[in-house]
């Protein structure tokens, strides 16, 4: 089964309308602003350390991947056709319908002390983000982060989300014993665009602030320029705003990426297109009439102008000074409390 590695937690009446895999789940909703119209599976895996098929492009072999499924709702988000094999849409069920594996920590401290566990380095926040706004409510990543700190694993977090802060102590205490790195993704700073793409995502200026704070204490912070979107945010003066702004928060290098449409995102983006910019519809179906990337040589200009806008204004030789800062939260364990202003989405 496609779902052969999870297991349902509680026996019980299935659904005929329900997915395969939520029947017999925990399935909850939260009456609350940020949750309406979402629905978490609550669901306990039968293993949580991912071994990356060898033919990826990534440049990682191990991930964990605490939820299935993003509130961040980026139109573009390549991880969409990952639903399918859970028998849900690509479209508004990826955006609505979280699988949350709640036994996530405690898997991955069992995993981690396993003997045949060769202490590889673990990659999260590469299918969804692992900082996402159910991570608020459920808590899963401090469990996991005092595994890896406990087992001095190496790992690194790429995030779109400031809630990362949170666990500004774990990360700094694991900074101690192992290597850590982390990198946010904004791959521009058009608020228009940005509103309509990522809406359930923090404004990409408090992604960057996120880059400085972590850089501030000790945490190696790059920024993912990513996706740039062509069109809509690759003008030349959009890319050197983007980083500009990329050099001041401190981070350590940025990594453009041009969009890419694999099945699942294409359809969404496209559709998303149509009715947004059709205007822009012959040209996409030009650059990506042929696969899901964009035609190398368009990428290779893209990168070519940000690695010289990059050099020009001193990304990775700059540092943090003059960014602003988001404060780290209050001690988790003093109890729970209002979510900080500078932690809420804009």
């Amino acid at each position: 089964m496609r779902w052969d590695n999870l297991r349902l937690a509680e026996a019980g009446q299935a659904d005929p309308a329900a997915p395969l895999f939520a029947r017999g789940a925990v399935t909850r909703t939260f009456d609350t602003p940020e949750f309406a119209g979402m629905t978490f599976y609550e669901i306990q895996a039968r293993s949580i350390i991912n071994r990356v098929p060898g033919a990826s492009r990534v440049p990682f072999e191990y991930t964990i991947n605490p939820y299935r499924g993003c509130g961040h709702r980026c139109v573009y988000c390549f991880a969409r056709k990952t639903h399918e094999y859970l028998d849900l849409d690509a479209g508004a069920d990826f955006d609505a319908k979280i699988v949350v594996k709640v036994n996530a920590a405690e898997l991955a401290r069992k995993e981690l002390a396993a003997p045949r566990w060769g202490g590889h380095h673990v990659a999260m926040g590469t299918n969804v983000d692992c900082y996402q706004r159910a991570e608020g409510r459920y808590r899963l990543m401090r469990g996991i982060l005092a595994a890896l700190r406990d087992a001095a694993n190496p790992f690194s977090i790429l995030t779109k989300g400031t809630l990362i802060l949170r666990d500004l102590d774990l990360l700094t205490e694991a900074a101690d014993v192992t290597e850590v790195s982390a990198g946010v993704s904004a791959g521009f700073l058009d608020q228009e665009v940005w509103r309509s793409v990522e809406p359930g995502t923090p404004n990409p200026r408090r992604r960057l602030e996120v880059c400085a704070t972590l850089n501030d204490n000790g945490i190696a912070c790059g920024v993912l320029m990513a996706p740039i979107l062509p069109y809509l945010t690759d003008s030349p003066a959009q890319l050197e705003a983007t980083v500009k702004e990329i050099a001041l928060s401190g981070a350590t290098h940025v990594t453009p990426i041009v969009l890419h449409l694999r099945p699942g995102a294409r359809e969404w983006w496209l559709g998303w297109l149509s009715r947004e910019h059709p205007r822009l519809m012959p040209r996409y179906l030009e650059l990506y009439g042929r696969g899901a990337y964009a035609p190398k040589s368009y990428q290779q200009r893209i990168s070519a102008q940000v690695r010289e806008l990059a050099e020009r204004h001193g990304v990775g030789r700059a540092t943090p000074a003059t960014a602003r800062r988001l404060p780290p939260r209050r001690n988790p364990a003093a109890g729970p409390a209002a979510e900080p202003e500078q932690l809420r989405l804009l």
